[in-house]
């Protein structure tokens, strides 16, 4: 008997904290991950799922990725952020799976001495994350529309599918289980916390 896939996983480094996660986000905990005395600014971006796309009636959004290199590239991000803008801490979390309108699909939290460090880095953070970060999401439209799968990158052009998920070779274009999280490759440093 295999055990389920676990719902968070995350890597840390110190003032790092990045994850990928199957379950709704949690502001409170994503805030928890930057709150120090050291910071005077704290600036949390929330992405949310929006009920248009291009005047169509988005339904839901599904996200994938290949997370144990998602994980790496979070971590490679949030490094880079923490050191180019002298951040205090930094917290990138990334929602995979289902994720209905209204919910958040992305958290990114950055404390800073001062509130210009932490403004710019957050904004370079989420930029970054969208044209780095190996996650893919399917917009699901209402009706006849089918949905798109696309890179999670602003104005991507996408491959429109129809029923299901289902590209035109009929494979689902959602992977799931051991392979999407890649339990047991020896190269990724991850930890993983059942939900």
């Amino acid at each position: 008997m295999t055990s389920p896939p676990p719902s968070t996983l995350e890597l840390t480094a110190p003032s790092i904290y990045v994850s990928l996660d199957y379950t709704p986000l949690s502001i409170p905990v994503t805030l928890s991950h930057v709150k120090s005395p050291k910071a005077g600014a704290i600036v949390l971006f929330a992405g949310t799922t929006r009920d248009t796309f291009n005047s169509l009636p988005v339904l839901q959004l599904k996200y994938t990725s290949y997370a144990p290199l998602a994980l790496k590239t979070l971590l490679a991000i949030a490094t880079s952020m923490k050191e180019k803008h002298s951040l205090t801490a930094i917290a990138m979390t990334h929602r995979l799976g289902i994720v209905p309108i209204g919910e958040e699909s992305i958290l990114i939290a950055v404390s800073a001495p001062h509130r210009q460090a932490a403004w710019r880095a957050g904004e370079e953070a989420l930029e970054e994350v969208k044209a780095k970060v190996e996650v893919w999401k399917l917009e699901e439209f209402g009706g006849e529309q089918g949905g798109v799968w696309r890179a999670n990158r602003d104005g991507a052009v996408g491959e429109r599918v129809h029923g299901g998920g289902l590209g035109e070779s009929g494979e689902s274009g959602e992977s799931g289980g051991e392979g999407e999280w890649g339990i047991g490759d020896p190269l990724s440093p991850m930890t993983s916390r059942n939900g």
